[in-house]
């Protein structure tokens, strides 16, 4: 066709200057200091811990109530997860198999359970009763405001037949991926209390210092979050080069690890696991833990180096890593993202062994580092997430795409166009539809950075998502933070754009209505069809190859974005007032030298019906 699409996504690579932050003084958090040892017993996959936690009232509420998580209760027939999951319309193909949940099927033997034994606080016990995978702890004295106060807890628990994220023997053999294992204090903001039952959806945590000891058979190799504290005791390649480990008496060994300011704990153990590192140059050792299988080596071999690179992409266009060390590990049921840590099935493709890594990589700054409430505002997790890694593998792999996102756009139709799209400030466990969580999450949050990025500039929204990083990392942003950073890079008003597009359906739908001549000019009529509103850039080709640009500023942004195509000449409109149906401008040349007129060249604004957008004469 002659009309060549275009595409005109700038990424800018530079780091910008580090701010400030922003601090309110009405901002709180709160700390917790885990210390716990745990014992497992690889033969049967119980294990038993004691845990000592030293919890923080930043708040200014006097606390007389506090809960934990207890992760693995849901993995038992007649749990929560189990009656979603036989109730919901779509359940998840790695749960539900065969027209039955697979956690109904499960026996006494293969269910996941964590039991508190006992618990006190300050040395005094305390009431606490199981509401599934809650753990409901009445005070035995209030928390004031300020003060702070030490649980000790003994616990059992079982770790469950692989199923969603944690679990034992995985599909591809490995032994043990120990995630959401421990009992992990809910967390209390200015919102109240988060102790969501687990159901499904993922987590939010309060940040804190973890001192991990584990007692496991001496031939399994452990990797994932935090810092080996006795590298010469453990081997299994984290000694130093050249040095001797000691040889370990009896048939188990400690690993004793530490964790400075993360909300989460992963670990996985395998006796099969080869253990790798990559030292980078600017930035922290890599670890990779794979199994020993002729079938999948090469690949993991090459994903080390890409893992690098990915590591100093995202420390470039989002921020610095802050901490020293990240592993990747063979482990769960697809990907998922931990403190400093990520399991990943790996018998895959390397194209897709790198995605999968790029992914959970991404997550460590929106979901560890900055760390929004994923049970409220998943797509602020999952959507940047796939915005970045997106961009990511674009460069990794050589792809050079003008324009990355087309199937994120896909698939934000895609849902618009189902009946089945809920806004995305419903609640993750109240979505009708998986489908619809998944696209609203993934395709619709991805778009919301990228389609940002139309409205205020593709270099002010490379600016924003790092002044978003620097001023928001450790302090759990939400939706009103993403949106004032980008008015104050861009300096325009944008609550519009949070507002329709994460909390109601509306969708964008603009229309070239009309074109025709009068006078020796032509006319060009727009129409607004959709509620949701945007401002318009507008690209008029013609006859003898020229072409220029028109922008149409929405009155209510307050603003102009800056020319994003400076080698052609922009023409700027009167603005577009939301509430009026239809714009009309005129060009200085006949219509006969029109050879075609298109709404929005980048493609990145997420009209549903791209095909009103362009007019053209017939050849």
């Amino acid at each position: 066709m002659w009309l060549k699409k275009i595409g005109f996504f700038v990424l800018l690579f530079g780091v910008c200057a580090l701010g400030k932050a922003q601090n309110s003084n009405s901002y709180w958090q709160q700390h917790v200091d885990y210390a716990m040892e745990v014992v497992m017993d690889v033969e049967n996959y119980q294990y038993e811990g004691s845990q000592k936690l030293i919890y923080t009232n930043n708040s200014p509420d006097e606390l007389s109530r506090v809960y934990y998580h207890l992760y693995f209760n849901a993995f038992q027939p007649g749990s929560e997860m189990d009656i979603r999951l036989q109730n919901i319309k779509d359940p998840d193909g790695r749960m539900y198999v065969e027209g039955k949940s697979r956690i109904a099927a499960l026996t006494p033997s293969e269910i996941g359970y964590l039991h508190p034994i006992s618990l006190t606080q300050d040395g005094q016990e305390v009431v606490f009763g199981e509401e599934g995978t809650v753990l409901v702890v009445d005070l035995a004295k209030p928390i004031p405001p300020g003060g702070k106060t030490t649980f000790e807890m003994d616990f059992k628990g079982q770790v469950p037949v692989q199923i969603r994220r944690a679990g034992r023997n995985n599909k591809e053999g490995v032994a043990l991926s120990m995630s959401q294992w421990y009992p992990k204090m809910a967390e209390y903001d200015f919102e109240g209390w988060h102790a969501d039952p687990y159901i499904a959806r993922e987590f939010h945590g309060v940040w804190g210092d973890f001192d991990v000891k584990l007692t496991i058979d001496k031939d399994y190799v452990v990797g994932g979050t935090g810092y080996l504290q006795n590298p010469q005791e453990i081997g299994h390649g984290y000694e130093a080069p050249g040095t001797k480990v000691k040889k370990a008496k009896g048939k188990t060994l400690t690993w004793h690890f530490k964790a400075p300011r993360v909300h989460d704990f992963m670990w996985a153990a395998d006796p099969d696991y080869l253990h790798d590192t990559l030292k980078m140059e600017n930035g922290p050792t890599l670890h990779f833990f794979y199994k020993n299988d002729p079938a999948i080596i090469e690949n993991w071999k090459k994903l080390q180096p890409k893992t690098a690179e990915a590591m100093e992409f995202f420390s470039k266009n989002i921020g610095a890593y802050p901490y020293e060390q990240y592993s990747v590990v063979h482990g769960g049921d697809g990907g998922m993202e931990y403190a400093m840590s990520t399991l990943i099935t790996g018998g895959r493709k390397l194209s897709s062994l790198i995605s999968v890594m790029s992914h959970e990589m991404a997550h460590s700054w929106f979901q560890h580092i900055l760390a929004t409430n994923e049970a409220k505002h998943e797509w602020m997790d999952e959507g940047f997430t796939s915005f970045i890694s997106t961009l990511c593998m674009n460069k990794l792999m050589d792809r050079n795409k003008s324009n990355p996102f087309e199937n994120t756009y896909k698939g934000y139709r895609n849902l618009a166009l189902s009946g089945k799209e809920q806004p995305q400030s419903t609640h993750a466990d109240r979505y009708e539809h998986n489908y619809a969580y998944g696209a609203s999450a993934y395709s619709k949050g991805a778009v919301f950075l990228s389609q940002l990025g139309y409205v205020i500039g593709q270099d002010k929204l490379m600016e924003t998502l790092r002044k978003y990083y620097e001023d928001f990392k450790f302090k759990h942003p939400v939706p009103n933070d993403i949106k004032r950073t980008a008015e104050k890079v861009s300096g325009m008003e944008l609550d519009w754009y949070l507002t329709d597009w994460t909390q109601t359906t509306n969708t964008i739908d603009y229309s070239i209505k009309n074109v025709y001549e009068d006078g020796g000019k032509t006319k060009i009529l727009m129409e607004r069809i959709g509620l949701m509103p945007m401002p318009l850039d507008i690209l008029v080709v013609y006859n003898d190859g020229a072409r220029e640009t028109f922008y149409a500023p929405l009155r209510m942004m307050r603003g102009e974005k800056e020319n994003p195509y400076p080698d052609i000449n922009r023409t700027i409109l009167p603005d577009w007032p939301w509430a009026y149906p239809s714009f009309e401008f005129s060009i200085n040349r006949p219509i006969s030298e029109l050879r075609a007129i298109m709404i929005d060249p980048s493609q990145l604004m997420a009209d549903v019906d791209p095909e009103n957008n362009i007019w053209q004469t017939l050849d």
